[in-house]
């Protein structure tokens, strides 16, 4: 009796090494998905079309063209008078290129690549957003460029320009990235809606 005792016991015992270290293995933490940053690119360095013999962060690049396309379709909208352009927004900075002076419009540029580049993982010193919050900086009683408050529907045609600009750099509507480059504009609708 003591030997099937002893047997049993040590089968016991292998028995609960074995699920426990099944059951190991079940609470392993999920993979930690990669930063939006990281996704398009990251720190990897590539030539800075823009700035002959410089290099640039992939990461930051891929948000910069992504800004600068941005940029472009709101402007082509406000020329061209299209349905709820967002002219009224940016009337300062559209008087200031008019004028011939495009300095403001590359710092506001600058800042949205930063912007974008610090809050969706983008590490290094050359992401760091040093600007206005949203709230300031979408509100014309403290930002002096900012030509009006927005409307919930002034900022869902600009998330609409951001996404067709994605688009237009690689960045396909059906795909993870996508929509979670979505789910940080929608992170900033409350602080920049006003209206």
């Amino acid at each position: 009796m003591k030997n099937y005792s002893k047997i049993t016991l040590g089968v016991l015992l292998l028995a609960s090494a074995a699920f426990t270290s099944c059951s190991n293995d079940d609470d392993d933490p999920a993979p930690v998905k990669a930063s939006i940053y990281s996704r398009l690119g990251g720190t990897t360095m590539v030539a800075d079309p823009d700035n002959s013999g410089q290099m640039i962060e992939k990461g930051r690049l891929s948000f910069r063209k992504v800004v600068n396309s941005t940029v472009g379709l709101i402007v082509a909208d406000v020329q061209s008078n299209a349905s709820g352009n967002l002219g009224a927004h940016f009337a300062p900075v559209l008087a200031e290129v008019g004028a011939g002076n495009t300095t403001k419009l590359a710092i506001l540029v600058d800042n949205l690549t930063d912007f974008f580049s610090y809050n969706t993982g983008g590490t290094n010193a050359v992401n760091t957003y040093s600007g206005l919050s949203m709230v300031a900086a979408h509100n014309p009683a403290t930002n002096a460029r900012m030509g009006t408050k927005s409307s919930n529907a002034d900022y869902t045609k600009f998330e609409g320009y951001v996404g067709a600009a994605a688009n237009t750099n690689g960045v396909a509507s059906n795909t993870e990235l996508y929509a979670d480059i979505v789910v940080v504009l929608e992170s900033l609708r409350t602080p920049i809606v006003q209206k």
